[in-house]
């Protein structure tokens, strides 16, 4: 239970970002570019329909960055630009050009938001560098990669404020991503999970097409970017 007036501090240095105070449901639709349907176990789908709950209360900044996107339209006909079995990956602004992140109006340059990692035990959260880089590479992570479906922003390996649209779906295998073992857990940001539909990400494919997605809850909790 969390109470109503509960709310995170941000960082005055990240004051000018869009922030999420609380918990937000974002529904989606994906479709194959040429129709075809999706075969996840034998069962036929036209569409790939996710429900995703985007957590506000231990990623903040980077849950209002994904709410402010998905408000504006950002996603929509945006393709999956990675599946190979551990992630599937969309968001790219061009995959084709120089320009990956997403770009406001009247800028030149990326938003970026910055790593953002809630770790057990600590009251603040933990912005601009991963939890091995401070020294506690063994905490465990509020928002653990650990089911498929996690939601978590991609970034650029060696610079941990860089992410900006782009995202990702883990495929999680138990077998492969022992509890407490995995490489994303303290430095990726984890900022929600998929609560239905989880299971036909496994379906999708580089080229597959958001047509749809929509802040269906939690708008009231959402703050515009400064």
């Amino acid at each position: 239970f969390v109470p109503d007036s509960f709310a995170r501090t941000i960082p005055e240095e990240y004051s000018n970002l869009p922030v999420l105070q609380g918990r937000a449901v974002v529904e989606m639709i994906i479709k194959r570019p040429d129709g075809s349907s999706y075969d996840v176990d034998g069962k036929l789908y036209d569409q790939v329909d996710l429900k995703m709950v985007i957590d506000g209360y231990n990623a903040p900044i980077t849950g209002g960055n994904f709410i402010d996107l998905v408000n504006k339209g950002f996603y929509n006909n945006k393709q999956i630009t990675r599946s190979d079995g551990f992630v599937v990956q969309t968001g790219d602004a061009d995959p084709n050009g120089e320009i990956h992140g997403y770009v406001p109006p009247n800028s030149k340059e990326e938003r970026k938001v910055p790593l953002e990692i809630s770790l057990k035990g600590d009251n603040e959260l933990l912005y601009g560098v991963t939890s091995e880089d401070d020294g506690r590479g063994y905490a465990a992570s509020v928002l653990p990669f650990q089911s498929y479906g996690a939601l978590g922003m991609a970034r650029s390996e060696y610079e941990a404020n860089s992410a900006s649209s782009q995202f990702f779906w883990l495929e999680f295998d138990s077998d492969l991503t022992p509890a407490g073992k995995n490489l994303l857990d303290g430095r990726y940001t984890c900022f929600g999970y998929t609560v239905d539909g989880a299971e036909l990400v496994k379906d999708l494919k580089v080229g597959d097409i958001i047509v749809s997605a929509k802040v269906v809850q939690g708008l009231d909790k959402f703050i515009p970017a400064k």
